[in-house]
């Protein structure tokens, strides 16, 4: 039988890119307002607020974790309901993308500022989450607990 056992896969990315996107949004929200991100008490995310590598072009960081984070959940959500390949590459190349950007913000973070934003580098474990999800199910996707039921032949 070529039934598909558990959720989708592209609902676990859809889980993943939400969590995702709404830290990106709380921290958009927070420094478009002038404010900075509460750390709890850990300390890191004033400095890295602060620091000059919080913005590109006077744009806030976290803005652009939220233009990614929001397509990538379009790609998942769109996947789960058409089964199109096509839609798991785009999420998987975004998110690809998106870790090479995470690894030079880590360092940035690390060697450079000094600090680590807890909610910088909880949005980075769930890009690199998400990333790994879609490159496992990239791999696995001939699998027959992957393939459309409706679609299989058998063998």
């Amino acid at each position: 039988m070529n039934a598909r056992r558990g959720p989708h896969p592209a609902l676990v990315l859809a889980t993943l890119d939400a969590i995702g996107l709404a830290i990106a949004l709380y921290l958009s929200v927070v420094e478009l307002g002038g404010g900075v991100p509460s750390c709890g008490p850990l300390h890191g995310c004033e400095t890295v607020a602060q620091s000059p590598y919080a913005r590109i072009g006077g744009v806030p960081v976290a803005v652009f974790g939220v233009a990614l984070s929001a397509t990538l959940l379009a790609l998942a959500v769109a996947w789960w309901r058409t089964d199109d390949l096509r839609l798991l590459a785009g999420h998987y190349a975004l998110s690809l993308l998106g870790v090479v950007f995470e690894v030079y913000f880590t360092y940035v973070e690390v060697f450079v500022i000094g600090a680590v934003c807890v909610w910088c580098a909880t949005y980075g474990v769930t890009l690199v989450a998400r990333f790994l999800v879609a490159l496992w199910v990239w791999r696995h996707r001939d699998d027959a607990r992957l393939t459309d039921p409706a679609s299989s032949s058998p063998a």
